[in-house]
């Protein structure tokens, strides 16, 4: 596996992201299709328009199973982050870092966490800039 850096961190599944996005799109352009061309016959119309129903609940639960699945990564880096920071400075890290923020501090060397953090907290840094400020990238493989 090569090294990870800025450049190359983000997580791109193509099943996921280009796959099931796409048979998900067509099939709601094909059902939508299906829908506009049953509008005059009633039998059709009933069952194209549950079609279509269930295609962009399809799309709802692929956005929301990522998001959730997310947000519970986030909150396990928050906490690790946290307990990191507290056992290299002892103290608490700065209540004014969003959750963001503290997620994009995860890529830093044990060297430069500290005063990165301290750094994002005084500027409010965005969390791209933080991962861009990151000399010694600390990789993260187990995000998904």
């Amino acid at each position: 596996m090569q090294e990870q850096n800025y450049a190359n961190h983000r997580r791109w599944v193509p099943a996921y992201h280009v796959v099931l996005f796409g048979i998900l799109a067509l099939t709601l352009i094909g059902s939508l299709v299906n829908l506009y061309k049953s509008w005059g016959s009633h039998g059709r119309l009933y069952s194209a328009s549950l079609i279509v129903v269930l295609v962009v609940t399809s799309l709802m639960l692929m956005g929301f199973s990522r998001m959730f699945a997310l947000k519970a990564q986030d909150r396990a880096i928050r906490a690790e982050e946290s307990l990191r920071h507290y056992v290299l400075t002892g103290k608490l890290l700065d209540p004014r870092l969003t959750v963001l923020q503290i997620v994009a501090l995860r890529f830093a060397s044990d060297d430069e966490f500290v005063a990165l953090a301290a750094r994002a907290a005084q500027e409010s840094l965005a969390p791209d800039a933080i991962k861009q400020a990151v000399q010694h990238w600390r990789a993260d493989t187990y995000r998904v």
